[in-house]
């Protein structure tokens, strides 16, 4: 009951459409949710952080048991994501902690690196077509040692970009992982990128969590929606036109990214 009476309803609102959104096109969990909450909510930045990825973790493992049910996850890419991510979150939590992950100039840094996030993650899902075009052919051609390699080099990056701001591992992961695996239908990236976000997540939210930078009653409330939202998002990804999504998605973020970082 006491629970349920905690429960606030534009909170659980913003969970069910940004989770709907992440199982649809695997973006826009830690794109929106964190600005939603600095900019709509006024809660504070590092606060904001830690609480999106508890609730990006939660969110992601109920959208990963769905794409497993579907078959669209290749657990050998997540877990060569994973092994690049999830050591790196750990390193960057470390250095958090040490410099002051609450401090003014931790929130300064916070901000502007999700600002940053945020047109590099409209860029990637403007400009994909033209990424994979111009970029595609080359790394058809590179080997599978090196495919491993700059997978793992994809998690490490991520990982540093994720335990600061939240942001990164949808828009940035998926064009990465079209890059380099073409021969991966749409629905498989997509999955294989939810699937990788639950350790990465999950790692840095509970060292969010340990550092004191979390809302455990705003994340219940997200909660309550975004795994509704996800389930539905996740059962129809197949048969959603995404390029539509991914543009307006795109012009969110720009807007949201504006307001950040001015």
């Amino acid at each position: 009951m006491t629970i349920l009476s905690s429960i606030n309803p534009l909170f659980s609102l913003s969970g069910f459409l940004v989770g709907a959104l992440v199982g649809m096109t695997g973006v826009g969990g830690g794109s929106l949710m964190t600005p939603l909450l600095i900019l709509l909510f006024g809660v504070h930045p590092a606060t904001a952080v830690g609480t999106d990825l508890l609730y990006a973790s939660a969110t992601k493992t109920v959208g990963t048991a769905v794409h497993g049910v579907s078959r669209t996850v290749d657990w050998s890419v997540v877990g060569r994501l994973a092994a690049g991510s999830v050591p790196m979150t750990a390193i960057t939590l470390y250095a958090l902690s040490y410099f002051g992950a609450d401090s003014s100039g931790a929130n300064m840094l916070i901000n502007a690196i999700l600002s940053i996030a945020m047109f590099t993650t409209a860029t990637a899902l403007i400009f994909r077509k033209r990424i994979i075009q111009r970029y595609g052919k080359h790394f058809m051609s590179i080997s599978p040692p090196r495919t491993r390699n700059w997978t793992i080099a994809t998690g490490v990056a991520l990982g540093v970009l994720v335990s600061i701001s939240s942001v990164g591992a949808g828009a940035i992961g998926v064009t990465a992982l079209i890059l380099l695996y073409p021969h991966l239908p749409m629905a498989r990236i997509v999955g294989s990128d939810i699937a990788h976000a639950v350790p990465l997540t999950l790692v840095a939210g509970i060292g969010h969590w340990w550092l004191g930078l979390t809302d455990l009653q705003i994340l219940v409330s997200l909660l309550a929606g975004s795994i509704p939202g996800i389930i539905l998002g996740s059962y129809v990804v197949p048969r959603m036109p995404e390029a539509a999504l991914r543009y307006i998605l795109a012009g969110t973020l720009i807007v949201v990214g504006a307001r950040l970082a001015f």
